[in-house]
């Protein structure tokens, strides 16, 4: 169902991408909120993030207007959500729900919207494929995923950080991380990269699809849950299902960027 979403995007173009990625983020940030330590008198702050800061996120992508697309919430969210959580909200855990919430933004709003950003770029000979890049970059994740868990499944033996996730171990993120590298290697051709350069950026979308997976369970282990929820059965929420990309895709973005974007 989810590939089926995704492509069924793919094809009705560019603004069908931009509103299902603002589900995305909509629904993670969610999630986020409801394992937090929100109150009643952060619903002002909360607002602002549902109905400003993520809408105001992805039409910043739609204009195409980067300067302000990467700074809307990393500067301005960070300091009118701090402003108004001290005005409305008290002052009683202020610092932690306060950290909370900003926390949600940016990685459920702010990393996400990096996937759909890739379109803006503008990359020579390269202008009209540029959601192939988003195929790329969400492909090599999600495989990387699945075979860091295989490979920790078949051959894992010495566990990498075992009060985070017991089921992640040095053998599966090794082979996990080496199956994404062929892949990008494989897939050099929907790329503006050189067969090299794919593999090299496959490996770095694995290694900090890793790394962001651990963050995430750190705030799962600090909530005391498992899954950030039940909307995907056998699976969690929609965030457990895109930890991996809230920290490689803005790497992956602002790389292809500074390397490939002529503009």
């Amino acid at each position: 169902m989810m590939i089926l979403v995704g492509g069924g995007a793919l094809l009705a173009g560019r603004i069908a991408i931009i509103l299902l990625f603002a589900f995305i983020s909509f629904v993670a940030l969610r999630e986020f909120v409801t394992q937090t330590p929100v109150r009643r008198a952060d619903h002002a702050a909360l607002f602002l993030c549902f109905f400003l800061a993520l809408p105001g996120q992805y039409v910043l992508i739609g204009s195409g207007w980067y300067g302000l697309f990467s700074i809307w919430i990393p500067v301005y969210g960070f300091l009118v959500l701090a402003i108004v959580a001290a005005l409305f909200s008290g002052t009683e855990r202020f610092l932690d729900r306060t950290a909370a919430t900003q926390w949600g933004l940016m990685v459920c709003v702010y990393c996400v919207s990096h996937i759909p950003a890739l379109m803006m770029l503008r990359i020579p000979g390269y202008e009209n494929r540029t959601p192939l890049l988003m195929v790329f970059v969400v492909l090599i994740a999600q495989v990387s995923d699945i075979s860091q868990f295989v490979w920790g499944k078949l051959i894992g033996r010495h566990r990498v950080a075992p009060r985070l996730s017991p089921s992640k171990t040095v053998e599966g993120l090794v082979g996990g991380a080496l199956s994404a590298t062929v892949l990008g290697a494989l897939l050099w051709r929907i790329t503006p990269f050189t067969i090299w350069q794919a593999a090299l950026m496959a490996f770095l979308i694995a290694i900090l699809g890793f790394l962001g997976g651990l963050v995430m369970s750190a705030i799962k282990r600090d909530r005391g849950i498992k899954d950030w929820s039940h909307l995907i059965e056998g699976h969690g929420g929609m965030l457990d299902r895109i930890d991996s990309l809230c920290f490689s895709a803005p790497v992956f973005f602002h790389l292809t960027r500074y390397l490939f974007d002529q503009t």
